[in-house]
């Protein structure tokens, strides 16, 4: 099968969910389909990283988009009903570029990387096509709405609105369609939702497995910590969930490990908190510490960093928000919990009790390695694109 996959960044380096989903998945189809993986960028980009990019798919394209032809969608949107989400990326330049290459590739199927570049292929109807919602955008945005400022907060709330119709819009453009995770799929308001076929991230165990070394940190909190999700959790972590854990074990020290840190969380660093900003083999954070904990309170989608920390054996905390996506059993693979006092008590009782830790930890990597695997969730992608074309054929 010739396989034309649009996705809305480079899909390197590894520090983005989307990313890491659409780089395994582009390797895994490359593995027994053509792929052409053509991918927008709105910034000029590490040639090392396309030549990464490149040794996994049969071809790469970039499309670069205009700043100021972003800047001009982006006042264009205010004024219209278009989420700023599609606004930003969609470009009639860009459109023909992409629409030449599909044309030159002459695919069996298209796959489209979330609503934000759906824009591009909605209206070619002579392929059947499929869209990766990926996570229920909107429902990510409505959750923001709480925490966030009041001028900001206004925006937010009308981005939600705005993605909660894009979503049931944009699904009757395309023949199959897929999410992360049962949980996501419930929040995209279709009345054929139940058809959005629930398509796991894997992990990648070559590179997420258990490391013997020294332990430097008691906790460790990974992530993307300029993604406001991630930020929220962060400071939740620092701010009421670490000082109740010091009550019971004062010198209990945390490393904030993950790319473009910002500044509300780095200027908290210092007395036992860490803060490392990106770092190169991100196992390595994990393999340093005793105890991972994602307290997560808004957001979307499957937490790959829960993936990865249990994949490396590493006993694990979380909300029930990251759980329900994830799905695996409290107090036998996980320790869920949504109150500081609930994630403190969690994490004081794993740094204390070596056997329960180690018992937690085996068996969470058991779950994932027996759950989240790149090529079986692959070929539940390829069954859903066949099933696309045999659709868009009646």
């Amino acid at each position: 099968m010739k396989i034309f996959m649009l996705v809305s960044r480079l899909p390197w380096p590894l520090d983005k969910g989307d990313k890491l989903r659409a780089y395994h998945q582009a390797r895994e189809l490359s593995r027994e389909h053509e792929v052409f993986l053509c991918c927008l960028s709105d910034t000029s980009l590490d040639p090392e990283h396309i030549a990464i990019v490149s040794q996994a798919v049969s071809k790469l394209e970039v499309v670069y988009l205009s700043r100021s032809g972003i800047y001009i969608n982006l006042v264009k949107a205010f004024f219209s009903r278009k989420p700023f989400q599609v606004a930003y990326f969609f470009q009639k330049k860009a459109a023909r570029k992409i629409h030449s290459h599909i044309q030159s590739f002459n695919p069996d199927h298209l796959y489209c990387q979330m609503v934000r570049a759906s824009e591009y292929i909605k209206r070619i109807h002579h392929i059947p096509k499929t869209i990766d919602y990926m996570d229920a955008l909107s429902k990510g945005y409505e959750r923001r709405i709480q925490g966030s400022r009041w001028l900001f907060k206004l925006f937010v709330r009308k981005e939600f609105r705005r993605l909660a119709a894009y979503e049931h819009l944009i699904f009757d453009y395309f023949d199959g369609h897929c999410i992360i995770s049962a949980q996501d799929r419930k929040f995209i308001f279709h009345p054929e939702a139940g058809r959005i076929a629930v398509i796991p991230n894997g992990i990648d165990e070559a590179v997420f497995s258990p490391i013997s070394r020294t332990k430097e940190y008691d906790l460790v909190f990974t992530g993307n910590m300029s993604y406001p999700p991630n930020v929220d959790g962060a400071i939740f972590l620092i701010d009421e969930i670490l000082p109740l854990i010091r009550s019971a074990r004062p010198d209990t020290t945390l490393l904030i490990a993950g790319t473009s840190p910002a500044a509300a969380i780095s200027k908290r660093a210092g007395n036992g908190i860490y803060v490392s900003g990106r770092i190169p083999d991100m196992s390595e954070a994990y393999a340093s510490a005793n105890v991972f904990i994602a307290p997560m309170r808004i957001g979307s989608g499957l937490q790959n960093k829960l993936l990865e920390a249990m994949s490396m054996e590493l006993p694990c905390v979380s909300t029930s928000l990251a759980n329900n996506a994830l799905m695996a059993t409290p107090n036998q693979q996980i320790m869920v919990g949504d109150t500081p006092e609930e994630l403190a008590s969690h994490c004081i009782y794993l740094l204390a009790n070596k056997d329960a830790s180690v018992d937690l930890a085996r068996a969470g990597r058991q779950f994932v390695l027996a759950k989240y695997n790149w090529r079986t969730s692959t070929r539940l992608l390829t069954d859903l694109f066949s099933f696309g074309s045999k659709r868009s054929r009646k």
